[in-house]
């Protein structure tokens, strides 16, 4: 039994712009034996926002694991990952890269600024979704996540 079964849902932000990738990625985790509340954000700036717990996501959860997409409008994945590792009460969550870059600039800059790991989204749509199950397998199954900090700490 995974260590996180017997414990309340974990939570997953997408930041991603491509509606279709999240339908995707929704749909990939759907058959998840962990328990996993999925939260979405179309662009850097609600990313931030969420995160922050500003406006529309005052009362909302911090996620245990957060799935980036760098081409985001409104503010750019590398941005948003930075203020993420700068942040004392946000820098311990993983941050999984998941994006159609290939560029090794991108990749080195990604890790750079800390990133947990950096994944290339297949073309494909059976391997985008094998992708999205081995990061379900990895991150939701075998690694253990931080610990939520509390709401002051």
């Amino acid at each position: 039994m995974n260590f996180y079964q017997a414990k309340q849902p974990l939570d997953i932000l997408v930041c991603e712009d491509n509606l279709g990738d999240v339908y995707i990625i929704t749909n990939s985790l759907k058959n998840s034996e962990i328990k996993y509340n999925l939260h979405h954000v179309a662009n850097g700036e609600a990313a931030i926002d969420y995160l922050q717990q500003l406006g529309d996501y005052k009362n909302i959860s911090r996620p245990d694991l957060i799935l980036l997409d760098l081409n985001l409008p409104k503010k750019h994945g590398f941005e948003v990952l930075k203020e993420i590792k700068s942040d004392i009460k946000l820098k311990s969550i993983p941050v999984v890269i998941l994006t159609s870059s290939q560029a090794e600039q991108d990749v080195l800059k990604s890790y750079e600024l800390y990133c947990s790991c950096f994944v290339t989204k297949p073309f494909e749509l059976k391997e985008f979704v094998r992708a999205i199950q081995k990061i379900e397998k990895f991150w939701l199954n075998l690694v253990q996540l931080p610990p939520k900090l509390a709401p002051n700490g």
